[in-house]
């Protein structure tokens, strides 16, 4: 185990000189795989780089389960080069199959779907390296995809982490400090309080998690703003190039 002066400072810095309410370096972009997929991202969150296609609303290729209703599919694949482990996970691992019902569930409930009935919407997660933070940049990068796809949603669907290390929360983990303390990954709606996911992976005492979800919440909206500056720098750039 790490010890607690190496991950969090008597000078309240972290390993990667972060103060305990800051974000990872965030990177973000939409329309990056054009050819291949009706709405694609890049999100790069510290060291953690997710890619997202997107393929749809289109007919289902095969009959689906969901009937009349909009049917989304998700589906991550795991770069065997995306953790020093360098071992294949295959669509079975049962983490990767968690991740992938998460995602479905909450876009089943972001996306405006009754707009397209009798639909499928594929969702092609691509998990090139890993730093912490994993579903947190899925979530983030899907959403990004599927504006660009043109899907109508009721808002921005935002995710961050956040983590207590004896009394002291810290926002955005990386993977060391997952490792060593507990954490929660959240979701919400937009610049809203309303959450669509909240995910904890260890036992902690209820005392200590409202601060954690506070946090949480504004690493969400902070990101929120992070998105919505490239959607829009994206869409100015769209719209100049057609009046050329």
């Amino acid at each position: 185990m790490t010890s607690r002066i190496e991950i969090y400072s008597p000078e309240g810095l972290r390993l990667d000189g972060r103060r305990w309410n800051e974000v990872r370096h965030f990177r973000c972009a939409i329309n990056t795989h054009p050819v291949s997929s009706d709405g694609s991202s890049i999100i790069e969150q510290g060291n953690t780089k997710v890619i997202c296609n997107v393929i749809g609303p289109a007919e289902p290729t095969l009959r689906s389960r969901s009937g009349d209703r909009l049917g989304i599919s998700v589906k991550i694949i795991v770069a065997p080069f995306s953790t020093i482990e360098r071992r294949k996970r295959p669509q079975s691992d049962s983490r990767i199959q968690e991740m992938c019902s998460s995602i479905q569930h909450v876009f089943e409930d972001a996306v405006i779907a009754h707009l397209f009935p009798r639909s499928q919407i594929d969702v092609n997660l691509y998990i090139v390296a890993q730093d912490g933070g994993v579903l947190q940049a899925c979530i983030n990068a899907t959403t990004l995809a599927l504006i660009d796809a043109g899907v109508p949603m009721y808002d921005y669907v935002c995710a961050c982490t956040a983590g207590m290390l004896d009394r002291e929360v810290l926002l955005d983990m990386n993977r060391i400090e997952e490792s060593d303390m507990a954490f929660l990954t959240m979701a919400t709606i937009g610049a809203t309080r309303k959450v669509s996911l909240l995910q904890l992976e260890m036992k902690v005492q209820f005392d200590r998690l409202e601060p954690m979800m506070a946090a949480a919440m504004s690493g969400c909206h902070h990101v929120r703003d992070l998105m919505d500056n490239e959607v829009r720098k994206h869409g100015k750039s769209r719209r100049q190039m057609g009046s050329l």
